[in-house]
């Protein structure tokens, strides 16, 4: 398929995990996957990213630590491990097809992730 397909979202108390998944065809997404949340009434940012090919990924900075991204090659399939969880972390988490290191195409159509108190 052209967009990248989510799954894993949910609801989590505090402290908690939860681990995204994002499949996706190579076809259309040839250099690796990246992972966005947007949160209720914030733009959209980046969270994570990985290639297919080596041990090349990147994390927004504030994320570092608590968030982990993985890849399964033989499924096509991209994971974001979340822990420690925090109210903060709730928002639409959103996977989307790398054509290059930091060049993205399309988006997938998001997984909702509520992080209560």
């Amino acid at each position: 398929q052209v967009q990248p397909v989510e799954s894993g979202g949910g609801l989590v108390q505090a402290g908690g995990s939860l681990r995204l998944s994002c499949a996706a065809s190579r076809a259309f997404a040839p250099y690796g996957l990246g992972w966005f949340r947007q949160a209720p009434g914030k733009q959209r940012e980046f969270v994570a990213a990985i290639a297919w090919s080596g041990s090349r990924t990147s994390y927004a900075d504030s994320l570092k630590g608590r968030f982990t991204i993985s890849r399964d090659n033989a499924k096509n399939t991209v994971y974001l491990q979340m822990n420690s969880l925090k109210p903060d972390d709730t928002g639409v988490y959103y996977c989307r097809s790398a054509l290059a290191e930091s060049v993205y195409s399309a988006w997938g159509q998001g997984t909702q992730v509520t992080v209560s108190s």
